[in-house]
């Protein structure tokens, strides 16, 4: 068993969180899981946490699930429903509705579920060296942690279908022309400009930026009528903040804002 499956390093302002099983790229078990949920949970609750970042040790991201720990043993055949609604979908969950930017850095293989729980994040940055792999195909599986919804918004019917059915690698700077990621940049830069954004929304205005993630959640299934009227009411909420507040204040000022992160 895992002894650390998932390292946490609290920041300035931030959480990096790293997968941490790199001779199994990274790959899914339930202690992982339950470590990740628990890890996620914390910065949560931790009222400094204002921006998280998700990444993974050695050669790879995340490889999905690790087979391994789902092997069929005799006519004894796991339940995979069960696991992705004990683990897999609330793990999804988690990483969209976190009140504050999620940044993936994702270096080596994406794969499967792992693919997917990066695309659940807020902005998705790559080493050229990494690719995306919807790998599912090949053992007779559908894209799941979101897959069959993520891709189809984020690449188009026609992407997502081959993408999805040929389970072919697609490389990290294709990914990035393709709007299924923010950006492809060399390997030895990714980690230092993913630190470098999380720096930045970790002084920046977390209320709004809350407020901004939920709106564009919204906006998957809203109507512009149903939209319009949730940016007012969205608005309301940030217009009564002290971030903004404060951002009025010093663009009056001529000076940097210093933002809080607060609500009021």
């Amino acid at each position: 068993m895992d002894e650390t499956p998932i390292l946490v390093d609290k920041r300035a302002g931030y959480y990096a969180i790293t997968l941490n099983r790199p001779d199994r790229l990274n790959s899914f078990t339930e202690a992982m899981h339950r470590a990740l949920m628990a890890a996620l949970t914390q910065a949560e609750a931790d009222p400094e946490c204002r921006a998280l970042l998700l990444t993974g040790a050695g050669r790879g991201f995340c490889a999905g699930q690790d087979l391994g720990d789902r092997l069929a043993s005799g006519d004894v055949r796991p339940d995979l429903g069960a696991t992705i609604g004990a683990f897999y979908n609330p793990l999804v969950k988690k990483l969209r509705a976190l009140p504050f930017p999620v940044v993936a850095a994702v270096n080596g293989v994406a794969a499967g579920a792992g693919a997917n729980i990066a695309l659940a994040c807020d902005i998705v940055l790559a080493g050229k060296s990494a690719k995306f792999v919807q790998a599912f195909a090949k053992i007779g599986l559908v894209p799941d942690s979101g897959g069959t919804w993520f891709l189809p918004r984020l690449v188009g019917a026609a992407r997502a279908r081959a993408l999805s059915l040929l389970a072919e690698p697609l490389p990290a700077e294709t990914a990035a022309e393709w709007g299924l990621i923010w950006k492809a940049l060399d390997d030895d830069k990714l980690l230092p400009e993913a630190e470098k954004m999380c720096a930045q929304f970790a002084a920046g205005p977390t209320f709004g930026l809350a407020q901004i993630k939920r709106a564009l959640d919204a906006s998957e299934s809203n109507d512009l009528g149903a939209q319009l009227e949730l940016e007012r009411d969205l608005q309301r909420k940030a217009g009564f903040s002290a971030d903004y507040a404060e951002g009025v204040r010093a663009f009056m000022d001529k000076r940097a804002p210093v933002f809080t992160g607060k609500g009021d």
